[in-house]
């Protein structure tokens, strides 16, 4: 089994970089023999610049992870897990119930968060963050990017106040030294492993980071009904053909401009993320118990969580393009979980400029739609508003229609894992 070094969180080199956004629109995909040829990057995780092989067992490190990450007990509430907001079930992302957008933790009552907590698959080979040759934001971590390893995103849960809520790491680790695996914690990193708490909790840190990283079963098992069509085992039904057609199309769906669909140049299958960020005007969510206060905006790369890009107020309102594998199993979607549904997400999409009434209240005093209401005024021009198919207008048609969407909707099924021919 290939295994890391302790230290190494060193950015890796990407081949085949993403293209900068203006790029996007020129992906030639008209067809699935089009598709087929599209490169998608393939790059290393910011810790390892290919896939580790799955063994038959984990490593003692990773099986280690693997306990700390289902230890509810690890909470300052003792009721909250890794695996709580990131379910299995649900691809390893948030599985919240109906009208609750994003996961509810704290010490000792409920406290709501800000973000829709992401999938933890296929971040087997997520770079860590940069800015390419075209300054285009690329890689890291977490919706802002600003985690630049497994371990570095593993560590800010278990000491925010609206998740696990410790007061600090050696909190952590004075629970770690009571759990039914301590004794394998020593075993793995030492007898005076616990004498120094900073030290004990980077160990479990890494021994989370080594669970996601060799558990490829779990976590990218690339096991999905597209994957089995690329690799000829099975074929896509009529309507997944049309519906993968208008994902490729840059005149219709354009999801494969930052979501490419074909296997990369050597050969990888496609992760369906070109890793890069983009604003889309999502509308706000007012399930979101911080969104009551008018004054308050996630703004994403710059702000507020991550703030070494703060100054660059033309990256404000940006998110990580996340993967779309598994994608019917992820909701709600985006990073304020404003949408429950994939219908809706898609019609989002199309008709987010040609209708905005549907999306965006209507300003009592023009009786017009207040458009990307989640952003303070003057971010709005950060919006995308020039690729396809957010290039519309009021009066145009949408670049999808009612039965386009519902053949997307099937192709977006096929890359849900666990399909067995």
């Amino acid at each position: 089994m290939s295994t890391l070094s302790d230290s190494s969180d060193t950015q890796p080199a990407c081949v085949n970089l993403p293209f900068p956004a203006a790029a996007r629109l020129f992906v030639p995909a008209l067809t699935l023999a089009t598709a087929l040829a599209l490169s998608a990057c393939s790059a290393g995780t910011g810790e390892a610049t290919t896939p580790i092989t799955q063994s038959s067992s984990l490593s003692a490190q990773a099986a280690l992870g693997e306990k700390i990450f289902h230890d509810a007990s690890l909470s300052a509430s003792g009721a909250l897990s890794c695996g709580t907001c990131h379910d299995e079930d649900h691809a390893f992302a948030g599985a919240t119930a109906a009208g609750i957008p994003v996961p509810i933790g704290g010490a000792g009552g409920p406290v709501q968060g800000f973000r829709n907590a992401p999938s933890l698959k296929y971040l087997t080979q997520n770079p860590a963050f940069f800015f390419d040759a075209e300054g285009t934001p690329t890689g890291g971590f977490d919706r802002d990017g600003r985690a630049n390893s497994l371990r570095e995103q593993a560590r800010r849960p278990f000491l925010a106040a609206h998740e696990m809520a410790n007061a600090s790491a050696a909190q952590v680790v004075d629970k770690l030294k009571v759990a039914a695996y301590a004794a394998e914690f020593r075993a793995a990193f030492g007898e005076q492993i616990f004498a120094d708490p900073e030290t004990a909790f980077d160990r479990a840190l890494f021994a989370l980071q080594k669970y996601q990283q060799e558990d490829l079963a779990e976590f990218a098992p690339y096991s999905s009904k597209y994957d089995a069509f690329l690799a000829g085992r099975t074929q896509l039904s009529a309507q997944e053909l049309r519906g993968l057609a208008l994902y490729n199309d840059p005149q219709k769906g354009n999801c494969a401009g930052c979501h490419p669909s074909a296997r990369g140049a050597d050969g990888a299958a496609p992760l369906f993320t070109d890793f890069t960020y983009d604003n889309l005007g999502v509308p706000r969510n007012p399930a979101i118990t911080a969104n009551n206060d008018p004054a308050y905006f996630d703004l994403g790369l710059c702000g507020p969580d991550r703030t070494d890009l703060a100054d660059s107020t033309d990256l404000c309102g940006a998110f990580k393009v996340p993967t779309l594998r598994n994608v019917a199993l992820t909701a709600p979607y985006f990073h304020n979980g404003r949408f429950e549904n994939l219908t809706d997400l898609l019609r989002f999409y199309v008709r987010r400029d040609t209708n905005p009434d549907e999306w965006y209240p209507i300003d009592p005093g023009t009786g017009e739609p207040q458009k990307f209401n989640d952003l303070p005024p003057e971010y709005a021009a950060n919006v995308n508003t020039t690729e396809v198919p957010y290039n519309r207008h009021p009066g145009d048609l949408p670049a999808l229609d009612e039965t386009d969407i519902e053949d997307v909707l099937a192709f977006l099924q096929t890359l849900t894992d666990g399909f067995q021919p």
